[in-house]
């Protein structure tokens, strides 16, 4: 990671948000040059996640990478997992209201209602298919980058989370 650069981050508003990302088709250096400044500059941010449109790069790509930090102080420690053309392949029906924050909309916190548990496919950075179930707060961070490939704010997902019924826990 020397040679990684902190880029600069999308705010809300920027049209790279609204698009959904390209499939990755080469998993050559480029793909790795750009997980690892997109690392470098979550981890700059704060964050434990961030996706590729999110530093102006419109490819279907975040990387998840939960660790205490001043903004997610009882987040859980993981390592950083890069996830390239994810897909949710499976997702509990049971839902959980939490505030989430993104550092594409800077200083806010939104309470939105996502899976539980979700079951997801994707690649890594050397092309291997990769699936896996996740749950609490690693399948928020999942859902909540998968977003952002889709061209979906947290201000976007906040309108549609309010439509949740008052039953749902």
């Amino acid at each position: 990671m020397s040679n990684s650069a902190v880029l600069p981050i999308a705010t809300v508003g920027e049209k790279i948000l609204d698009r959904q990302a390209q499939a990755v088709t080469e998993f050559d250096h480029s793909i790795q040059s750009l997980a690892s400044d997109m690392l470098t500059t979550m981890i700059a941010a704060n964050g434990v996640g961030i996706a590729a449109p999110q530093v102006f790069s419109s490819v279907a790509m975040f990387i998840m990478a939960s660790r205490p930090n001043p903004r997610y102080p009882d987040a859980p420690n993981m390592s950083p997992i890069v996830v390239v053309n994810p897909h949710i392949i499976e997702a509990s029906t049971h839902m959980e209201l939490a505030e989430e924050g993104c550092l594409s909309i800077p200083g806010q916190r939104i309470k939105i209602w996502r899976h539980a548990q979700i079951k997801v496919q994707y690649h890594d950075l050397n092309g291997n298919l990769i699936s896996d179930t996740l749950v609490g707060f690693i399948a928020r961070i999942f859902q909540h980058e998968y977003d952002h490939i889709q061209g979906i704010t947290l201000l976007e997902r906040s309108k549609m989370s309010e439509q949740q019924p008052e039953t749902v826990n």
